[in-house]
Parts: structure tokens; C-alpha cells; sequence
């Protein structure tokens, strides 16, 4: 069984429309690659109630949850309280993150920079040692701004404790549509039904009509299920063929 993921997008800037939410798919293509799969992704307005709730039932649902946006020192960065909230624990000043600030802000420190330094009770920082503000994590829950740039550089830091087997890929490019497949493809799951298999239409290409992904941990099992696949396409329908 593959180990499983949450993300939870948080930001009223992304419901309204007003930011374009990168981090989900960037999170999806880097877990993918750990062997992580992803099961769901919510996104959710900057509310106290509704984060704690979110955070505690993705929690006990998947075994990672990332949530992302909502850490700043502003009115509307709610998401540690909102997490706290949810376990029943309080927000507080970690010592690290606190010393870290007041050492970098000197006399210039105030209470909005010292928010950067909240966090539930019990959380714990992974990359202390490689990054000047750490990621936060309670119980199996790792909290990322949302800023995409610092998202990335932050999850590269600790990426490696993730990593599960990896998922192995075939990708077949087909030319004939959907309507000719798909009893096909119907067949072929029904005598592989651990393979993990996706059909997507391509409407703007001229060379195939349909690109068929083939999944698996089992790389037996997933050629076992290619060369079926192989077989019973029509005669020349096969365009091009990738994957490991």
C-alpha cells in the first residue's frame, strides 16, 4: 500500500480569484515522484473553525497532510491558530523561532514580526540547521507559507522523509479516440484491477487522439498489463510508447 498525502490550500486570495494556486500541482508532481499518492485536495478560506477542522480530519485520514498559505503577520494568517484550534492545543511563541527573530530584527522587533515565531503547542521544526525559518510540524502535519518560491525551497530541505517505493509509468500515445478504446481499456482493468489507469483525450494534436497512463508499484505487474495493453490495441494505433 502506497503511503498517502492531503494538501489543504488555504487563502481567501485563492477562492476570490485574486491568486492562482501553484503549490497543489507542484506538491502532487514532487509526492508522485517520493511514491506518495495524493488522494485530496481541499481548498479552504482563512477561518479559524473551518482550518482546525480541516487539518484534524485530513489528519487522521492520510498519512502526510500539507497545508499551505496563512503563516504570515497579518490579520487574515490564521492557519496556526486554526490547526491549534483543531487539536485543542494553544498557540506559542517556539524559543527557536523567537530567538532567530530577535536576532535578526534587533531593536527593530515587534509584535507582528514575533507572529512569525507562533505556533501550535508541541510543534516540532524540521531543517533547523538548513533553513533560517524551519517547517513547522505537528503530529503528521507540515505547515508551508504559501508563497510559492519559499514552498519549494523549504520542501526540498525535507522531501527525502517522505519517499515510499516508487511508482512505476508506461504511457501510451494513441491514435484512435476515446469511442474505439475504451471497451478495451474497460477489459484490461478488469483483469488488472490494482493497475492504476488513466485515459486523457488531446484535442490539439494531430499525431495521437488519447495519451493512456499505466501505473503500478509492481513492475512486474505493470508489464504484465502493458503487453496486454499492446496486444489488444488495433493494428496501428500506437503512436508512440514512453516510461520505465
Amino acid at each position: 500500500m502506497s503511503r498517502t498525502a492531503g494538501i489543504i490550500i488555504i487563502g481567501n486570495e485563492v477562492l476570490s480569484g485574486k491568486t492562482q494556486d501553484t503549490n497543489s500541482h507542484f506538491l502532487c508532481q514532487e509526492l508522485r515522484a517520493l511514491g506518495v499518492e495524493v488522494q485530496r485536495i481541499s481548498v479552504i478560506p482563512d477561518e479559524i473553525e473551518l482550518i482546525g477542522n480541516e487539518a484534524a480530519s485530513f489528519s487522521r485520514q492520510f498519512d502526510f497532510v500539507f497545508t499551505t498559505g496563512g503563516v504570515g503577520p497579518t490579520h487574515d494568517d490564521v492557519t496556526m491558530a486554526g490547526i491549534a484550534r483543531g487539536f485543542g492545543l494553544r498557540v506559542i511563541h517556539h524559543p527557536e523561532l523567537e530567538r532567530r527573530l530577535r536576532e535578526r530584527h534587533g531593536n527593530n522587533i515587534n509584535e507582528a514580526r514575533l507572529r512569525m515565531a507562533e505556533v501550535p503547542e508541541g510543534a516540532e521544526l524540521l531543517g533547523e540547521g538548513t533553513l533560517y525559518a524551519p517547517v513547522a510540524k505537528l503530529r503528521n502535519i507540515y505547515i508551508f507559507p504559501g508563497i510559492p518560491k519559499i514552498l519549494h525551497e523549504r520542501f526540498q530541505v525535507i522531501k527525502e522523509g517522505f519517499r515510499d517505493a516508487p511508482f512505476y509509468l508506461k504511457v501510451v500515445y494513441v491514435k484512435e479516440g476515446e469511442g474505439v478504446i475504451a471497451s478495451i481499456l474497460n477489459n484490461l482493468l478488469a483483469g488488472f484491477p490494482e493497475l492504476l489507469l488513466g485515459s486523457y483525450p488531446v484535442l490539439d494534436n494531430s499525431d495521437y487522439k488519447v495519451k493512456v497512463t499505466l501505473e503500478s508499484k509492481d513492475m512486474h505487474y505493470l508489464e504484465q498489463a502493458f503487453q496486454k495493453l499492446l496486444t489488444t490495441l488495433p493494428e496501428g494505433a500506437i503512436h508512440r510508447i514512453e516510461g520505465n
